[in-house]
Parts: structure tokens; sequence; C-alpha cells
């Protein structure tokens, strides 16, 4: 399902109704006009770079399109780099001093970071302005991430007869996103039809695409220039890192805090703070190690470099440099018995030249590994004594082996090391234990049971037919395409799933503004609302849950086959997926961490249709192929399920005609209820008050409140 809400925070102020008048009218008032601002002066944000090559090329403007798009690239790679040179220049303008002894002793520290600070202000400001201009959305930043731009380009760039660009583009998207079919067919049309065969990754990482290239040579017994990548590929790693450590020193988000009553002492607020810092630094050692697009970081990835290097050494008759190695990656794994045996082979070979004992693992391993040693002793304090909770992640495993069949170098085990595992996360609020169940009261004597959990081949899982009539769909139907826009409700957007779909969805509030004004009949736009809230019930009661199911997002989403673009189809309407965590299907893991909706507990589909083709609702395992169930959608139909990795699932391609369905997400935690809900729930208490449209459901929208 696609992502569709934020996180509220705190929860909402409650509108007086008189006030949600004009609300309304201002959702009527288009966005400001697209196009790209004239370069020149502070760096423009990229995320307002990034919609206004969206809304060009949904207008149809595709060199403005692709200009705003590239520059929304170029801004936020020299956002990076300006934060980092002025991070870097203060760093070596402005020491911070050492606390002194008696009254007034910590003066000359604080003063030192009063003035690095001052140091930063003065230096980014003229370069990027203010700093609230460039503090983009959650979602924008996983676009990013997930290098959408590059999806939206490689289209514009077919539109304008740029088959190379295109073709780049394409890959660029493509290697973080391996798994989107439609994306790798068009690569191979592309080689065909140009004869592009060299591709570029516009966000490679250097020190990754040299460590692969070693690799390769590595294995063609290619030893001298494997030494030069692999070599290359350490200094770049290490440079990657000292950024990596600055720029973890920019703002950090504190979800755990409302700030409005955030009432911290001095010293406990600089550890809050101090401590995300530095769980974002000890995290660097993954983030240097996982590819684009992955979310697991490549195994032993900075020991397997002195692992190649001490062999590759050995073979070019190097034995200084291979002993160094060889010591280096002992740092890492002193008791790897094979390393071991190597290193006391390559003392043999120097006897009577060199004395072993005079070389030493390299300084920059050393100095990696005792900072990586400290950080990890003080994550740990603040756990004994801060109310910090965390696992400590083995960064360095033997997982992660070289694959060859030489006789001196390693043959590292296979077996992981025993160990603590460390992810910091702010110890959550207590909670009470929730035990799943289903098998609960459907509250409405219409609706159908179909299947249940074990039926569907998962967990937390139910199949339901009848939630809302045959009438009730056709009317939904009629109004959507008098209240839906193109994309999403909120935003407008046409999602990028797949370019052979249309994408058009409309939200509860928006649907109660169309028959407000007129636009649709106010008791369709009405209904909207009442199905949803009797989805929730039902979901909620089915479920046994024992606290109240809130809405997280609402969204009214028809996906309609576009003619001519149907033919050899082989990609998905909506990617496997899972809805609160991402879903990793080579690790066989999902990960509940940002950028994915974490909040999120369940989720439903509501189905008005079936005078389609494609779109059936499947559910996989983990590895995203195995299908264990797979639901053709037709009118009444609902399929609820627990948001988690324990529920991955998508939807087949829809070939012909226009699937529509009412999806649902819920959360159990009332911070992150849906906002745009909580004013449709006061529009409709108000239009009850008033006799407008009372609801045949007789649904109380305070119920929820």
């Amino acid at each position: 399902m696609a992502p569709g809400s934020r996180p509220g925070g705190a929860l909402p102020l409650r509108l007086p109704p008189l006030l949600l008048l004009p609300l309304l009218a201002v959702l009527a008032v288009p966005a400001a006009g697209g196009g790209c601002a004239a370069e020149g002066g502070p760096l423009e944000p990229f995320d307002a770079l990034y919609a206004s090559g969206v809304e060009a090329y949904y207008g149809g403007d595709f060199a403005g399109a692709a200009r705003c798009l590239e520059r929304a690239l170029r801004s936020r790679r020299e956002l990076r780099a300006a934060r980092l040179r002025c991070r870097r220049l203060c760093r070596a303008q402005v020491r911070l001093e050492a606390p002194g002894p008696g009254s007034g002793g910590d003066l000359p520290f604080f003063g030192s970071v009063l003035r690095r600070a001052d140091c930063v202000r003065r230096c980014e400001e003229p370069l990027l302005g203010a700093v609230s201009r460039h503090r983009a959305a959650e979602e924008v930043r996983s676009d990013f991430q997930r290098r959408v731009p590059y999806s939206y380009l490689q289209r514009a760039y077919i539109q304008l007869n740029k088959l190379e660009e295109a073709a780049n583009a394409a890959h660029t998207f493509f290697m973080a996103n391996p798994e989107h079919m439609e994306i790798q067919q068009d690569l191979e049309n592309y080689k065909t039809t140009s004869g592009k065969v060299s591709l570029i990754d516009q966000e490679a990482r250097q020190h990754m695409e040299d460590y692969s290239a070693g690799v390769r040579h590595y294995d063609k017994e290619e030893y001298e220039l494997a030494i030069e990548f692999l070599e290359r590929a350490l200094k770049g790693y290490y440079s990657e890192d000292e950024d990596c450590q600055i720029m973890c020193e920019g703002p950090q988000r504190f979800e755990e805090h409302e700030y409005l009553d955030y009432k911290a002492g001095l010293y406990e607020a600089i550890a809050d703070h101090y401590m995300q810092v530095l769980a974002c630094k000890h995290d660097c050692v993954r983030e240097l190690a996982t590819r684009s697009g992955r979310i697991s970081p490549i195994e032993n990835f900075l020991p397997l470099h002195y692992d190649y290097l001490q062999f590759a050494y050995y073979r070019v008759g190097d034995y200084i440099k291979a002993l160094e190695c060889a010591k280096s990656y002992l740092l890492f794994h002193p008791d790897d018995e094979d390393v071991l045996e190597n290193a006391g082979y390559y003392e043999g070979l120097l006897e009577g030249t060199v004395d072993p004992a005079t070389i030493k693992p390299r300084k920059e391993a050393r100095a990696l590994l005792r900072r990586h040693k400290l950080e990890s002793q003080l994550l740990q304090v603040a756990a004994a004594g801060l109310g910090y909770a965390y696992t400590e992640l083995n960064y360095w495993n033997r997982y992660g082996a070289r694959q060859d069949e030489h006789s001196v170098p390693s043959s590292i085990s296979s077996e992981p090391e025993d160990g603590p595992r460390l992810s910091l996360t702010k110890k959550p609020m207590p909670k009470p234990d929730r035990e799943l169940k289903e098998g609960g009261p459907l509250l409405y004597s219409d609706v159908k049971f179909v299947y249940n959990s074990e039926q569907l081949n998962g967990t937390q899982r139910v199949l339901l037919d009848n939630v809302i009539s045959e009438e009730q769909c056709r009317e939904l139907h009629r109004v959507a395409s008098g209240i839906m826009l193109a994309g999403d409700g909120y935003r407008g957007k046409t999602s990028p799933h797949t370019p052979n779909e249309r994408f058009e969805g409309a939200t509860v509030l928006k649907a109660l503004k169309y028959g407000y004004e007129g636009r649709v009949p106010l008791k369709s736009a009405r209904l909207f609302y009442d199905i949803s809230e009797k989805a929730r019930r039902i979901v909620q009661s089915y479920f046994q849950l024992n606290s109240t199911l809130y809405f997280s997002y609402t969204h009214l989403v028809c996906r309609t086959a576009l003619s001519g673009q149907q033919e050899r189809r082989n990609d998905l309407s909506h990617p496997i997926h899972a809805d609160n965590c991402l879903l990793d299907p080579e690790a066989n893991e999902c990960w509940k961490e940002p950028p994915a909706y974490t909040f999120r507990d369940y989720s439903a589909l509501l189905y008005m249709n079936a005078d389609f083709e494609g779109g059936e609702f499947i559910f996989t395992e983990m590895d995203a192929k195995t299908v264990t169930a797979s639901i053709k959608p037709k009118c009444g139909r609902m399929i609820s399920f627990s948001s988690g990795g324990e529920n991955p699932h998508g939807v087949k391609a829809v070939t012909k005609g226009q699937r529509c369905a009412v999806a649902l997400w819920f959360t159990l935690d009332p911070l992150y209820r849906e906002l745009e809900r909580i004013q449709a729930d006061e529009v409709i208490a108000m239009l009850d008050q008033e006799h407008l449209g009372p609801s045949e459901m007789n649904i109380n929208p305070k119920d929820e409140l």
C-alpha cells in the first residue's frame, strides 16, 4: 500500500466548527505555480525544485521537468558539500577547549562551543540562506534515498528523445531498485535501440565502486590492479567516514519528546542531543558498508579490504605490506586462526631482513577501531544511566569472507561470533502486551466471513464480503471521478509505482469539501466517511484489540490501465512491500525504521468493483517472490491484516479497465492519528448540528476521539 500520512506528533488542536469553513476553502486554492526560479543567491531548496520538476512533468513540460529535477539533485549534493565544508573549516578554526577546575572552569569549553556554532552559522548562511529553507519533509528525503527523481527524469528524457540521458537516469534508479521489472525492461530496450552498453550510476559511491573493481581484479588473479583499486577504496572509505562523522553533527530528531513539555536541565539536554549524534556516528560503519537501495550492509566490509590485500601483496612479493595488512585485519578478528597462520608465514619470509615486530597494523585502522570501541563504551554508559535501550551490532562479523581457493589466505569460518549487538533507540514508553487474537464479532449482520489467517496461509489476516452493498459501491464509483485528483489526495501527485497505469485518489476531507461545495452529492461524500468508520470498527472488533484503533491514513484510490502500454507487461501495479517496515528480501528481514511508517498497526482494503482485468491483491513470503495467497477484488470485499513484515503484499498489474478501492491504515498510537480525519470529524459534527446530513449509519464521529 502506498504511504500517505505524515506523523502528526502531538495530538492536534480541535478546530471550532465555524473555523473549518475557511479551512475547506483554502483546500480549493491551487499550489503556487511551478517552474524553476532563476539561479543565483543562496542555494535553492532541493525539495522545492523537486516539487517544481514533478509539477512540470505532469503538466507536459518535459524540458522544464528535466531542468528542475537535475537542479534538485544538484542542489541536494551542493547542500551536503556546503555543510561539510563549513563544519570542517570551523573544526579547524575553533578548537574545543578543555574545561578547567573550580567555579567558572566550564566557561572556556562552552565559550569555544559558542564560537564554533557562530562560525558554522556565518559560513553557511551566505551559501544556503536560513537553515529552515532546507528542512525537507521525511517523504521527500525518502524519495531521494530511493532515487525516485531519476524515475521521473528517465521518463522526461524519453519524451525529449534524449536516450543516453534517459538510459543513465534509468540505470541510476535501477541500482537502488533492482526489483523494479519495468525499469529493467527499459534498460534492455535502451541497449537495443541506442546500442548503449556502458551505463553510468550518477549516485555511485566511489569507495564502493573501487572495492568492487578490486575484487573483480582479485578474482581474475590480476593482483597489481586489485591492490591499486583496493587501496583506493580504503582511502575513499576513511575519507567518507570522516564526512559521515561530520554530517552526524547536524540537527537530530527527538521523536520521544513533546517539546512543549520538554523540561530537561542543561546536562540532561546536552546528553540527550549528544547521544543521538553519537549513535549516528557509531552507525557510520554500517552506512559506509551498505549499497544503494539496500538495508543490510556487506558483511565484514572494512576488514575484507585488508584480507584481500594481505594475499594480493603476498602474490606480488611485497611481504612487508602483506604482513601489515594481515595485522590490520587481526585488529578486527584477533582470533582468526587462518590469518594468524598467514601472518606467521609472512614473518618467516621476512626473517633475517626485517624485524617483524617493527611492522605494525595501519594507523588509520587502529584509530577507527579505537574510536569505535570508545563510542560503544559511551553508549553503554548512556544505557546504564540515561534510559537508552540498545543491542550492540557486530559490525565486523565473519559471515563475510573472501571466497577463493588459494592456500595461504584465510578461509574464514562461517560461524557467527557470539556477543551483544548494538542499535540505539530511546526506551519506549511501556505499553500493555498485546496478545494476537482474531475471530471477534463482525458487528454488522450483512458482513460475511470468508477466510481467516490459517486459510490465507499467514498471520493476522481476514477476508470479508458484503462490507458495503452493490448500491453503495455504485454510488462511490459515480462520485469518484468528481472527487479524485491525479495522484494522492493530499498533494495531487501521480504515483511513480508504474508508468503503465494512471493512479488517482482522494481523501475523506477532500470528498467532504466537494460535497459542501455541491460538486458532488453531499450524501455520497458522507458515504466515504461512514464506510471507512464502519471498516475501522470491524477491524478493531475482529482482531479483538483491547485498545482503540485510530485512523492513520484513509484514501480512495483508483488504478487505471493505460491503453497501448499493456503488451508484454511484467511489472506490478504496486511492488511487494510491508506497511510499517522496510522489506529486505535478500536478508529475509523487515526493518522497522524510518522512512517506513513504523506507527502503522493494521491495514485494510475495501474494494468497489470487479469489472477490470488483473489487479489481484497478493500476499508473499518475505522473499517477495513466493505467493502465499491471491485475492480477486469485487464490490464489498475487504481484506484486512496486520501491517508488519509478517504480511508482505502487493498488487498485480491492472491490464484493462479501472480498479477502485478504499485503502485504510490504522494505528494504536493516538499520537499518529490522521490530521485530515480529525478535521473531517469536526466537519461531520458541524453538519450534524446543523441537520445538513445525518448519518444513515448513525455513526458518532467522536467515538474515536
